[in-house]
């Protein structure tokens, strides 16, 4: 009887001691210092589902993963520049493709066609070529010039502000509520244009108008 007890006492003893054990080593790591996560290459337990960005009816939406691959601010930053900068891009051709498919153009330009056809067409003269060299130089210029200019002394307030010191319009005077409202706008339009763009050109390819007046552009 007595061994019996002897035995119970030590199976409850360390049953009783592993989990503390346990629990000691959570809060070392959950407690760890700005030095020590530096130190030891500690990751930071980042929320990113209060991001700007995060909300119904998708939530933190990352179907890839990549977030699970790098959980810091560092790469969360980096994808949120990239995308914002695709949602810009996507939101000009948008603009341009409808503005096309509209019959609008540019003096001399009157006969390049609207959608996919118009590349094509360039290409085949030579005032065709000029417009495609002006839009690589411009495509360089843009890329060089929209992104933060450490060397200004200015550091950018978010991923995506590429003012530098010199763009303003007035951004300094809004809340920090109206800004934040007005870089989800952003972001939300961005995503919209991407999807938009997308479907434009997809139906274009299939031959389906989803136009006002069946208007297909390129045909």
């Amino acid at each position: 009887m007595m061994k019996c007890t002897a035995i119970l006492a030590l199976v409850g003893s360390a049953a009783a001691f592993a989990p503390a054990q346990q629990a000691a080593r959570m809060s070392t790591a959950m407690d760890a210092t700005a030095a020590q996560k530096d130190f030891f290459g500690l990751k930071e337990n980042v929320d990113f589902s209060k991001e700007l960005g995060v909300q119904a009816p998708l939530g933190l939406w990352d179907p890839l993963g990549l977030l699970k691959e790098s959980e810091d601010y560092e790469s969360f930053n980096d994808l949120r520049e990239k995308e914002i900068k695709h949602g810009r891009v996507a939101m000009l051709a948008v603009v341009g493709y409808l503005t096309t498919a509209a019959g609008i153009r540019f003096p001399g330009a009157e006969d390049i066609p609207a959608g996919m056809a118009s590349w094509g067409a360039l290409l085949e003269t030579k005032d065709g070529m000029n417009v495609l060299y002006q839009m690589g130089a411009f495509f360089v210029a843009a890329e060089i010039a929209n992104r933060e200019a450490p060397w200004t002394g200015v550091t950018a307030e978010f991923p995506g502000d590429y003012r530098n010191g010199k763009l303003d319009f007035g951004w300094d005077k809004f809340s920090d509520e109206t800004k934040m409202k007005k870089r989800a706008i952003e972001l939300n339009n961005g995503r919209a244009a991407m999807m938009g763009i997308w479907g434009l050109v997809i139906h274009e390819m299939m031959g389906v108008s989803i136009l006002p007046g069946g208007l297909l552009p390129g045909q």
